[in-house]
């Protein structure tokens, strides 16, 4: 693996995600590397696409960032300056592209790469078990939704409009958290996912008794 590149592309990472308040900041970007690292050494890929992937995935996100076709166009001259390769730029772009739950859930994501795979699941490991039910609730506060509201039901949602809509942060563990766990692809991140969700599992019957 290329170091001096890798390590360019974090500074990059760090420069647009240091300061994010909403719980994709550097902090998870590094759990998503470490967790990557770890698939893939149980399967066969490009260790220098994941790792790549696994540090810039969130510096184009639409819900992170003002301009998603800017910070895309400007993604690539990074890549381009620091003489990544043109078909590796392709592959990272790909990826990034498909890689989001709201893709996925509205039936537009192309096919995932290995490498994309691998970094899908630590994204999503990344969402489930403690880390995941800390950051979902900080991310609710980060957008001033209601902790919860017996009266709003979850959703069975279909689009990606559906998606950005505001609910309450209970209830987004209904509507995504709880629905990773069997989106996984690799067998490692499945056998890691069932703890987290045992756990999730938990805490939310927990929470639920409590405030009833």
């Amino acid at each position: 693996m290329d170091q001096p590149k890798i390590e360019a592309i974090k500074s990059y990472a760090q420069t647009i995600m240091e300061s994010d308040q909403s719980g994709h900041g550097m902090d998870h970007i590094n759990r998503v590397v470490r967790l990557s690292s770890e698939i893939a050494e149980t399967e066969s890929c490009d260790h220098f696409i994941v790792t790549a992937v696994a540090y810039l995935h969130d510096t184009v996100d639409d819900k992170l960032v003002a301009n998603p076709k800017q910070a895309y166009q400007q993604l690539k001259e990074f890549l381009q300056k620091i003489d990544v390769s043109t078909i590796q730029i392709e592959q990272i772009i790909h990826i990034i592209t498909n890689l989001s739950f709201s893709q996925e859930l509205t039936g537009t994501a192309e096919k995932l790469t290995i490498e994309g795979k691998i970094v899908q699941d630590a994204d999503r490991l990344d969402a489930m078990g403690a880390i995941g039910i800390t950051r979902t609730i900080y991310y609710g506060g980060h957008k001033g939704n209601k902790i919860y509201d017996p009266n709003i039901k979850p959703r069975a949602l279909e689009s990606k409009a559906e998606y950005r809509e505001e609910s309450t942060v209970i209830n987004h563990f209904y509507e995504k958290i709880l629905l990773l766990n069997e989106r996984l692809n690799t067998d490692y991140a499945k056998e890691k996912g069932k703890k987290r969700q045992k756990f999730l599992e938990g805490f939310l019957q927990e929470f639920l008794e409590e405030w009833h």
